[in-house]
């Protein structure tokens, strides 16, 4: 739309993601997030000065329903095969994606249980629905599974979680690094490793005969990719 785009992203971003998305003509501001900066005091400083509009990346109504269409799209197929019941498999970070496909799976296919995957340490979303209330990540930095690391889940997502979601699903790193390898290898697709969780949640957990996973973005450097076909 020839809008002016301001993405603020952790420094510590896969390189192919930061250059990839200035590529695309926004313009990225780093922050610290191991040291402590603020994301969301950074991108309200800059709505401020610059006469932005600020979209948050998971605590957004409008990011909600709009991810939320991945769910309307898995209740369709679903549905089309005869599919009654059973979980999907998310991966989850302040729960914008999850909350959103949980809401299509209420609305198109009820007897699908919408289920958040984490990566070990940095469970906020699954600490939380276990205990029904907000709970924080120890730590912003320290995982592979960069993209899905938040501080803890949002206000908007939490309370739809909540209502609509069943326990979480804590994955290991080499869980998520061996679903990489074996999405690369049997759906010759690109995954980066917290795209990789719910995929990891499904292959290496308890879960129910019939699922569902959702493996999303493939901003993942050569290095940690090399690293994950090593797993085969």
């Amino acid at each position: 739309h020839g809008a002016p785009t301001v993405i603020v992203m952790p420094s510590d971003a896969p390189a192919v993601k930061i250059a990839t998305t200035r590529a695309l003509g926004a313009e990225v501001v780093l922050y610290d997030r191991a040291g402590g900066e603020n994301r969301e005091e950074i991108g309200a400083k800059l709505a401020s000065e610059r006469n932005l509009t600020l979209i948050r990346p998971y605590d957004e109504p409008e990011v909600i329903a709009w991810q939320g269409t991945c769910g309307l799209e898995i209740a369709e197929d679903i549905n089309e095969m005869g599919i009654e019941s059973g979980e999907v498999l998310v991966c989850c970070g302040g729960g914008g994606l999850t909350s959103g496909i949980a809401l299509a799976m209420a609305a198109d296919a009820p007897g699908m249980k919408v289920r958040p995957c984490e990566p070990e340490d940095f469970d906020d979303v699954t600490r939380s629905l276990e205990t029904g209330s907000i709970q924080a990540n120890d730590a912003l930095s320290g995982s592979i599974c960069d993209a899905i690391i938040t501080p803890q889940p949002g206000n908007l997502t939490f309370p739809i979680m909540t209502e609509l979601c069943g326990p979480g699903v804590v994955v290991i790193e080499d869980e998520c690094l061996r679903a990489m390898a074996l999405a690369f290898e049997r759906l010759r697709i690109v995954i980066e490793p917290g795209g990789a969780a719910g995929l990891a949640g499904a292959l290496f957990h308890d879960t129910s005969d019939t699922v569902v996973a959702v493996a999303t973005g493939g901003n993942v450097d050569k290095d940690m990719f090399q690293r994950a076909l090593e797993t085969l």
